[in-house]
């Protein structure tokens, strides 16, 4: 019998492992000697970080469960190798592992193990048919890419999912010609004689679209590619432009316009409602009003809604912040459908991120449910740049020159002090594309840290060794870590000849509470603060001295004003929304992709946030800026 060891650096809390793997509920081995490292203390996961070694015997080279080894103390411990499914060979070899775990129960790549004697382990795979390359151009009807007529199929799927809900889908309305922007509108000013002038101001046709994809890959190879079929065949796949249509769904002067900000601030808010308010007077619309507050706005008692009007609005972008008011999460979808009723409010205009956006949808749902004449239309609102489709989110911009800002300041720092380290915290709770952009544009970056990409700090190719690199040949180094980099990512990967490591970056050295705000999202462990304390005891470990200066902008970020780009993005935004509600639209989200303004339905943008490819050319040159390696 061959005598083998296995190492193993444990994944994450058990719940959580549980929920990935779906393995089989129990394994037995046959080997001499199981050593197992632990990370940390795993009875207490807000405790220090613990090394722990413990060593068992299997006696008599029989097939015993693995949980014998351990006491009671180390049961949660058991159990997550109990769901490792470790085996060996006899000759001391594993069974193959995953290359990695996907974020989605739809997504994951389930296996399961049998063993039969100690001689053979045989590993079963069953892999649910090749998904296509990216969620957002997915198709939920079965394709036979050998079918001469796939594309067709595709298309009439692509179709059916992107057309916009309408409120004429249950009302039996009568279209009427537009109170905006007519063909010749006079002005009231007229040219420098008087004479009233006319001015153009053009419709958009129903029928007229946009291409979302522009690029035709030749390869699945090709950098970036996102092929829907092995040999990247073009499909066209188009979408709703936005803007006036020459008839309407409402009577201006009947309708009461609602708008309300949702989630957290960010740069280009209130450029959104003042936008929101100017083309709704422009419609004719006298009775808009603001709902503070959130949705929270809508239950509450003591918010009232307030009043809004072209004067009263007129310069709020000037400053950052929301002049509604924002809070995160709110009552139960019913209770502010029924709040909508009471108010007799007509149009629903929603800002806020993927969870708002869900709630929207929820929203607009029950309206139908309940055969109400409202459009419910969201503007796309994160600062992290992640809703799935659209080229940018408003405030994306402004958050990433106001890092770059923050990074200067860090660089300035580092460079300024002996062996100094600059360390720069940025948001992105799902995705990295503030940290990623901000690296790239301020060129000062030598580290980049992302959630989409595994990391580790410790060892040979850990991020602590290549930050004494840096000391040792620049002198000082700057490095730029988004908020959740190392929270979210899993991968399972086979190293060594005796070694299984099941890598989950950073998690097994953070809190992992499970604890959700109000909005439904997990409540993140401070990276920065663990990267910052992790540096200065690595340094004083090794005896070499290092000045760690921790910069971390994020309220200063959020709070500020929408620069130029913003600004003109807020403007189109929210005028494109109030446009899509008089067209008869609901359940729509105004948003720009391929640079084109369009309107998406918002179940195709919330089924899952966007994030960075690290195949992508943008990460690509990401890291040909910062120059770093990979860290794994």
């Amino acid at each position: 019998m061959a005598v083998a060891t296995c190492r193993i650096r444990l994944a994450q809390s058990p719940a959580s492992f549980d929920k990935r793997m779906g393995l089989c509920d129990s394994v037995h081995c046959r080997c001499g000697t199981v050593a197992v490292e632990l990370a940390h203390q795993l009875a207490d996961w807000v405790a220090p970080v613990q090394q722990r070694h413990l060593t068992g015997q299997i006696a008599g080279g029989e097939l015993l469960p693995l949980r014998i080894l351990l006491d009671d103390n180390h049961f949660e411990l058991v159990h997550i190798l109990i769901k490792m499914a470790v085996s060996l060979k006899s000759s001391g070899s594993f069974c193959s592992t995953p290359p990695q775990w996907l974020h989605s129960t739809r997504d994951r790549i389930l296996y399961g193990y049998s063993h039969s004697n100690a001689k053979e382990c045989t590993c079963k795979k069953t892999k649910r048919p090749a998904p296509l390359c990216v969620k957002a151009t997915s198709t939920k009807v079965e394709l036979d890419f050998n079918d001469p007529s796939w594309k067709q199929k595709f298309q009439e799927d692509w179709d059916k999912r992107f057309n916009l809900p309408r409120i004429t889908d249950i009302y039996d309305l009568k279209p009427r010609p537009t109170t905006f922007s007519l063909k010749k509108n006079r002005s009231p000013a007229g040219d420098e004689n008087g004479t009233p002038m006319d001015k153009w101001n053009g419709y958009v046709n129903s029928d007229d679209r946009a291409l979302l994809k522009v690029i035709k890959y030749s390869s699945p190879n090709s950098a970036g590619a996102e092929c829907i079929d092995p040999d990247c065949s073009w499909v066209e796949q188009w979408v709703h432009r936005a803007g006036p249509r020459k008839e309407i769904y409402y009577e201006p002067e009947e309708v009461k316009a609602a708008i309300v900000t949702c989630g957290g601030l960010c740069p280009g808010l209130n450029d959104v409602i003042r936008q929101i308010v100017f083309t709704l007077e422009t419609y004719g619309v006298k009775n808009i009003v603001g709902i503070p507050f959130g949705y929270r706005g809508f239950f509450e008692k003591g918010l009232k809604e307030m009043p809004l009007s072209r004067h009263l609005v007129e310069n709020i972008n000037l400053a950052g912040g929301s002049f509604l008011g924002v809070s995160r999460g709110g009552a139960k979808t019913s209770e502010i459908v029924d709040s909508i009723q009471a108010r007799r409010i007509d149009m629903l205009f929603v800002l806020g991120g993927n969870g708002t956006h869900a709630g929207a949808n929820a929203i607009h749902e029950e309206c139908r449910k309940r055969k109400l004449k409202v459009s419910v239309v969201a503007v796309p609102k994160t600062i992290d740049n992640d809703i799935l489709l659209m080229d940018k989110t408003f405030g994306f911009d402004t958050a990433v020159e106001e890092a770059q800002r923050a990074i200067n300041s860090a660089y300035i720092e580092a460079r300024s002090a002996y062996h100094g380290i600059g360390l720069v915290k940025l948001m992105g709770r799902s995705s990295g594309f503030i940290a990623m952009h901000a690296s790239l544009s301020s060129g000062q970056v030598d580290v980049c840290l992302i959630p989409e990409v595994p990391f580790t700090l410790d060892g040979e190719y850990g991020v602590l060794r290549h930050l004494e690199h840096l000391l040792k040949t620049k002198g000082f180094c700057v490095v730029c870590v988004a908020e959740a980099a190392g929270q979210i990512q899993l991968e399972a990967r086979e190293s060594r000849a005796y070694d299984l490591v099941i890598l989950r970056s950073l998690q097994e050295l953070l809190q992992k509470s499970g604890a959700t705000d109000a909005s439904g999202n997990v409540i993140l462990s401070d990276i920065g603060v663990h990267m910052q304390q992790k540096i200065k005891m690595h340094f004083k470990d090794i005896g070499v001295p290092a000045d760690v200066k921790y910069i971390d902008p994020t309220y200063m970020v959020r709070a500020c004003r929408a620069n130029a780009s913003d600004a003109i993005l807020c403007t189109v935004l929210g005028q494109n929304a109030v446009h899509g509600a008089f067209a008869g639209f609901s359940g729509i989200t105004s948003c720009i992709c391929n640079t084109h303004y369009v309107y998406l339905p918002i179940t195709e943008v919330i089924t899952a946030p966007k994030r960075v490819n690290p195949n992508s050319r943008m990460w690509h040159r990401c890291l040909t800026s910062t120059g770093q390696p990979d860290f794994h």
